[in-house]
């Protein structure tokens, strides 16, 4: 392992105040390298939080870069079969209307007016907020948490309870009942001598923190997922506007008699069929982007399937009882990989239930600790600059 940098309060306080997202999200994700590897040197072989949150912040930063998204969309609307007919019908009820435009330009409009840039630019919004959020919490409590306590050469009870009384009572969203009990058992693995025991320690605290954020995350997640639904009501509305675009500021009131005469019946119909498809693609998108995963040396994940791994032989089993617990009430097969899978990821528990198993499977694994940039990136990121190459 290379000598860890310990990053400062005032240094994760001053990245969480950035205000460029893309540039953020790469100073998020090189922190949580660095506080990965100061955990590491005092817990060698063992993960921690930060090491897992450094690559799903490398993952976000695609969803928050929208690279590629709207012109995969565009693609996959203008060749997938169901949307084909539902635009002919589209066309068909537009016309009828009085569109003077063929069905090459319709088509045309009927991208602008889906606006898949705008519905990538709402999902990239809400990963950018939930990766700032999350850093801004959690990044500031391991940085303090090494300033106060990394350094203790015997365990110090007092110091610890001093730390965690900072940290608000209750649960996750508002509580943070989880992180006090997380650092707890992070200050204790420092000193545990038992490699198996501090195994267990480390999962438990991992876990525990990963309930709490993924809490925190659960409508900023639901908002990403979401973002390329648009009503039938604004669609039909942006519609006419854009194929008859000489009703100028009479388009509303037009659009509203039209409705009440029953004239948009069938261009509603056809919307319906339109907007099922299209949107049924553009989630697809979005859920694809968000629910996979790339770790080190080439090892993608997807995680709408289950984990491809197996779990270390010193967590196979676990004896620690507060962690047998938690599993028992997160993991609903807590000594399997079985149905790890999420089917949805905005389902809470269907989400917690692979994350604990990611935790566990690749708790071991030192390729988790390779840096996310490489040296040059690095230093173009530390001094305000989109680097280059792939990110």
């Amino acid at each position: 392992m290379p000598h860890p940098t310990l990053p400062t309060i005032a240094e994760v306080e001053t990245i969480a105040s950035l205000d460029d997202a893309v540039l953020r999200n790469l100073r998020i994700t090189q922190c949580y390298h660095e506080l990965a590897l100061v955990m590491v040197s005092r817990t060698p072989g063992h993960a921690n939080w930060c090491t897992f949150a450094t690559w799903a912040s490398k993952q976000a930063g695609q969803t928050i870069r929208k690279q590629d998204l709207a012109r995969t969309l565009e693609d996959l609307l203008g060749s997938q079969a169901a949307v084909d007919q539902a635009t002919s019908r589209l066309v068909t009820a537009a016309q009828r209307l009085g569109a003077q435009s063929g069905a090459g330009q319709v088509m045309d409009f009927l991208i602008r007016v889906l606006d898949p840039e705008n519905a990538f630019a709402r999902s990239s919004q809400a990963v950018a907020r939930g990766n700032l959020k999350v850093f801004a919490e959690i990044g500031y409590q391991f940085a303090r948490f090494y300033h106060e306590l990394l350094d203790s050469a015997v365990y110090d009870a007092e110091k610890i309870a001093r730390f965690c009384t900072a940290l608000r009572p209750g649960d996750p969203p508002d509580g943070q009942r989880y992180l006090r009990q997380a650092f707890q058992h992070y200050y204790q693995a420092l000193f545990e001598r038992d490699e198996r025991n501090r195994a267990e320690l480390m999962l438990l605290a991992n876990i525990e923190i990963g309930f709490h954020e993924q809490t925190r995350l659960q409508p900023d997640i639901n908002e990403a997922l979401a973002a390329p639904v648009l009503s039938p009501q604004d669609f039909t509305r942006n519609l006419l506007k854009a194929l008859r675009p000489e009703w100028g500021w009479l388009a509303a009131p037009i659009w509203a008699i039209l409705r009440l005469l029953g004239q948009l019946t069938e261009l509603d119909a056809a919307v319906q069929d339109y907007l099922f498809g299209a949107q049924r693609q553009a989630q697809f998108i979005v859920t694809e982007t968000m629910m996979s995963l790339e770790l080190p040396e080439h090892v993608r994940l997807r995680l709408g399937e289950d984990l491809p791994a197996a779990f270390p032989p010193m967590l196979a089993h676990i004896a620690n009882p507060e962690l047998g617990a938690l599993l028992a009430q997160f993991d609903p097969t807590p000594d399997s990989t079985l149905d790890s899978g999420a089917v949805y990821w905005g389902d809470l528990p269907d989400r917690l239930h692979f994350i604990i198993d990611l935790f566990r499977c690749y708790h071991t694994s030192l390729q988790l600790f390779n840096p996310p940039f490489t040296p040059e990136q690095v230093a173009s990121i530390k001094e305000g600059h989109l680097p280059p190459g792939r990110l």
